[in-house]
């Protein structure tokens, strides 16, 4: 039997990620992929803010920033004629805490590529053509079986395999949701000739079906994204897909020239009942399924991943087992906020712009959050820890405070000695931060915040594990 301490079940952004942060940990960890390789298409094509911020600590945004493209304006056609241009965003300025200002596009194809070879870099794999048929557990661990008749011995199982979980179903653990649009949708990577590649070409039809063509930054390829009317089927074969080209637009099917992939679907909003079920936990869409509509569904998975992989080390390494539990207490109200944010941008009720990048998803209400302060200035326990510039100290040299946060340490600002191992310190806080102490998390976020380092952040640290 194969033994490992943390076993991934999936090997999307999800279990990618998750991945990557355990292997710099130094967890023995093991992915399985029931797919034969990478998923092919570009589903989740846009990178927010806040999940760039992730993928620098994870030490791929060099690679996503190059790889990828700012979204461009909708060109809107009608009768083979533009007929005017829409920003796809609201305008808003960023502030000085933010390095990553803007959604970046890139496929997920691409970005799975990414994550891949980071974390075969750090010397993961990934264990493709493994597909999970039961799990059983005790008090110790997890007994997962996979088709090939083998078992694997986990002390801890996430299973990230998608909206069609199987792990969420062999633990019977149950999604509750709805129809977010009545009409099937059509989405394909292509090819074609006879239109440029400046705008995000949408050719609206009478009866309220839409197709849009996207050009996919970093390739030479189109996304095609496609409302079909109600109580009609997708057609996605290559010869489908080329009529309804040929349908909506003034090309003519023969001017696709090549489709890569297509795959049609319902949208829906689903969150599951629980994400956590003994030693056994769900992330990304085995939690909670989107519409793909304001780009939210992979960047919300990317940050289950992240706010687990500390947790899930910590605890390996010694940490109260309490803490594991704070995962699905901030990740699920998180991810039930986003599913009706990602709804509303379908629906039309929400722009994208501030409120689609993440910047602002938080954890003032959690039990990991602490605030001791009387009169806390803009930055509180449990709120997403800003960029800033600040001044250099003995140990530690000045510069952007994002590049004193890279890697899986916590970070101590505003206090002069460090308080235990594997706490980096800084002697101030930046102004931006208002007055105080704050004790970053391994993901970001301001776990504790004080008017001095007392005696409370000593038995903050004892809590997570940091003695």
């Amino acid at each position: 039997m194969e033994t490992t301490d943390v076993l991934i079940v999936g090997a999307g952004p999800t279990g990618l990620a998750l991945g990557i942060d355990l292997a710099r940990r130094g967890v023995a960890a093991q992915l399985v992929e029931r797919a034969e390789a990478l998923f092919p298409g570009s589903r989740g094509k846009g990178i927010q803010p806040r999940t760039q911020e992730v993928f620098d600590d994870l030490g791929v945004i060099d690679a996503v920033l190059a790889s990828s493209g700012p979204y461009p304006e909708r060109m809107v056609w009608r009768g083979g004629e533009r007929v005017g241009e829409e920003s796809m965003f609201e305008r808003f300025e960023p502030d000085a805490g933010t390095p990553y200002p803007a959604p970046r596009m890139i496929p997920q194809w691409r970005t799975q590529e990414i994550l891949y070879a980071r974390l075969t870099e750090l010397g993961g794999k990934v264990a493709f053509g493994r597909e999970v048929t039961g799990l059983t557990q005790d008090a110790d661990g997890v007994d997962v079986a996979l088709t090939d008749g083998t078992t694997i011995r986990a002390r801890y199982v996430v299973g990230a395999d998608g909206g069609r979980s199987g792990i969420r179903r062999a633990l019977g653990v149950g999604m509750t949701g709805e129809t977010v649009d009545p009409a099937p949708f059509v989405v394909a990577d292509l090819r074609l000739r006879g239109l440029d590649r400046v705008y995000w070409h949408a050719f609206p039809a009478a009866d309220g079906s839409v197709l849009g063509l996207c050009p996919l930054a970093g390739t030479e390829e189109f996304q095609l994204a496609a409302r079909l009317p109600e109580g009609s089927e997708p057609e996605v074969s290559p010869d489908g897909v080329r009529e309804l080209v040929a349908r909506y637009t003034h090309l003519a099917a023969e001017d696709v020239t090549e489709v890569r992939w297509a795959s049609g679907f319902r949208p829906r909003a689903a969150l599951a009942d629980r994400f956590r079920v003994g030693r056994v936990f769900l992330a990304g869409d085995a939690a909670h399924v989107h519409s793909p509509a304001g780009g939210q569904g992979l960047n919300t998975s990317v940050q289950d991943a992240y706010n687990l992989g500390w947790k899930l080390a910590a605890v390996l390494d010694g940490a109260p087992e309490t803490l594991l539990e704070t995962y699905e207490e901030e990740r699920r109200a998180n991810a039930a906020a986003v599913l009706e944010l990602s709804t509303g941008v379908h629906r039309g009720e929400v722009q994208r712009g501030r409120a689609t990048v993440q910047l602002g998803v938080g954890y003032r209400d959690s039990s990991l959050s602490t605030e001791t302060r009387a009169d806390p200035g803009p930055v509180r326990a449990g709120d997403r820890a800003p960029d800033a510039e600040v001044p250099g100290a003995a140990e530690v040299p000045g510069g952007r405070l994002f590049d004193l946060f890279r890697g899986p340490h916590w970070t101590l600002l505003g206090a002069t000695a460090p308080p235990r191992a594997g706490v980096r310190t800084l002697p101030s806080a930046p102004e931006s931060y208002g007055p105080g102490v704050f004790l970053i998390r391994p993901d970001g976020y301001v776990g504790w915040a004080g008017e001095t380092a007392t005696e409370d952040l000593a038995a903050y640290l004892d809590g997570v594990g940091i003695r």
